[in-house]
């Protein structure tokens, strides 16, 4: 193999044991400004993006332990490497994004917690909510009962009050 084909290949692999998660998906011509947004829209969300050549990434996955079967592929892939606890924002980012510019890349798979998952399953985890959305929900479990019971508490104070006014008034 060529230097240069080994070291992006080298890249890839590091890329791919760094990583917790990735989405695989293809890469038709992009003009650098859409490209250049995607990759922004990624960073934001911790994860980054690479197009690569669908045989060097088959070398890199299968190095890692990967066993990929997309032979219909043609060309380059775009493989979204996401990283620590922010895999469903990232990923949550590939859609938004594929959404907003009319089904640009088409999602050929996923791998999440050392499983691949097919396109509809990597469609549906990006309908999960996010961490920080899971914090907020859970928050607001906690709060409710207490904001309920506060309530109530104040209900029976204000009758109370209501009934001692109402009584000095009678007696008046």
């Amino acid at each position: 193999m060529r230097p240069e084909k080994q070291l992006l290949l080298d890249e890839i692999q590091e890329n791919i044991d760094a990583s917790s998660a990735f989405i695989i998906m293809s890469y038709p011509h992009v003009a650098p400004d859409l490209s250049w947004d995607f990759r922004e829209k990624l960073r934001e969300n911790g994860a980054k993006f690479s197009v690569v050549k669908k045989r060097i990434f088959y070398k890199a996955a299968e190095s890692a332990g990967i066993s990929l079967e997309m032979t219909d592929v043609k060309g380059n892939v775009g493989v979204v490497f996401l990283e620590g606890d922010k895999t469903i924002e990232g990923t949550k980012a590939v859609f938004s994004f594929n959404k907003e510019q009319g089904e640009l890349f088409t999602i050929l798979s996923g791998r999440y917690d050392e499983k691949m998952y097919s396109p509809s399953d990597v469609k549906e985890l990006s309908k999960l909510p996010s961490m920080d959305e899971m914090r907020a929900q859970f928050i607001g479990l906690l709060e409710a009962p207490m904001t309920q019971t506060l309530s109530v508490m104040e209900g029976l104070l204000t009758s109370v009050m209501h009934c001692l006014e109402n009584k000095s008034k009678e007696s008046n």
